[in-house]
């Protein structure tokens, strides 16, 4: 059984967010039996639950990180789905994963989600033992 995890999305980032095609309808992550799987508008990311080697709650972030699309960081290529600039989940991956790029050729060692419960998702997330 999945559990979908919708996004916190702060007033002054929506117009930023629409104008990519993120809505509350287009972004969550779902965590289900063998899956993350992350919808971010346009974008998409899926990974094993396997594969998530750690979790944490990361924030604040600047307007300028997470305003509009998807973010790439040029540091470590790791993705970020953000939708507020306050607080989110960041997982560190044992492989990395397509999904940034249409064509799956970048792959990200890590991704952050700012979803509107991330202690939640961190629970949730990692395989039990």
């Amino acid at each position: 059984m999945a559990t979908r995890f919708p996004f916190r999305f702060e007033r002054r980032l929506v117009p930023f967010s629409l104008a990519f095609g993120v809505a509350p309808r287009t972004a969550w992550v779902e965590v289900g039996d063998e899956d993350l799987e992350v919808r971010f508008g346009p974008w998409h990311l899926v990974t094993p639950r396997r594969n998530l080697v750690e979790g944490s709650i990361t924030g604040p972030y600047s307007f300028a990180k997470v305003a509009g699309p998807a973010h790439l960081s040029f540091t470590d290529r790791g993705v970020t789905f953000a939708t507020t600039t306050e607080r989110g989940a960041c997982f560190t991956l044992r492989e990395p994963v397509p999904g940034i790029d249409p064509f799956g050729r970048l792959r990200h060692p890590g991704v952050t989600v700012t979803v509107a419960d991330p202690e939640r998702l961190l629970e949730v997330a990692p395989l039990p033992d």
